[in-house]
C-alpha cells in the first residue's frame, strides 16, 4: 500500500527521514487501527516525501481511519481534519471547527502577535 517493500531489507538507519515515516506508517497500519496519532509529522521531511506523507494520511482519513495530530505548521493540517483544538501553557485555550480556530483572529489572541492566516486551495497558511 505504501510502496516500501524495496526498503524490507535495509536498516531504519540507512534510511531517509521519508522511507523511514513510510516504514513506520506501514508498520502501524498492520495492525488497521481505528486511529493513528502523530506529533509534528511534518519534522525533518522534504518536500516530496511531506507531499507523500500528507497523501496517505489523506486517503487514510477519507477511509475511516481517525488521525490525532499535534503540530506548530498550519500547512500540516490535512483537508480531512475538522476539528483543531488550540493550546496554550499546556492547556485546552479554544476547540471547534477548523475554519473558525484558524482564522486571523483567533491566532492572533492566541499568540498574542499579530497573525495573518490564509487559506491557499485546501491548506492554511500563516505569516
Amino acid at each position: 500500500r505504501l510502496g516500501v517493500s524495496y526498503l524490507e531489507e535495509r536498516p531504519m538507519t540507512e534510511m531517509s527521514s521519508g522511507e523511514a515515516w513510510r516504514v513506520v506508517l506501514a508498520r502501524a497500519l498492520v495492525h488497521e487501527p481505528k486511529a493513528l496519532l502523530f506529533d509534528e509529522p511534518s519534522s525533518h521531511l522534504d518536500i516530496a516525501a511531506r507531499a507523500s506523507l500528507f497523501g496517505d494520511l489523506r486517503a487514510l482519513v477519507r477511509e475511516g481511519t481517525g488521525l490525532l495530530m499535534v503540530t506548530h505548521h498550519l500547512s500540516d493540517i490535512i483537508p480531512e481534519i475538522d476539528r483543531v483544538i488550540l493550546l496554550r501553557d499546556g492547556r485546552v485555550w479554544a476547540d471547534g471547527p477548523a475554519a473558525s480556530m484558524l482564522s486571523s483572529d483567533s491566532l492572533t489572541a492566541l499568540f498574542g502577535a499579530p497573525v495573518t492566516v490564509d487559506r491557499r486551495e485546501e491548506h492554511y497558511v500563516a505569516w
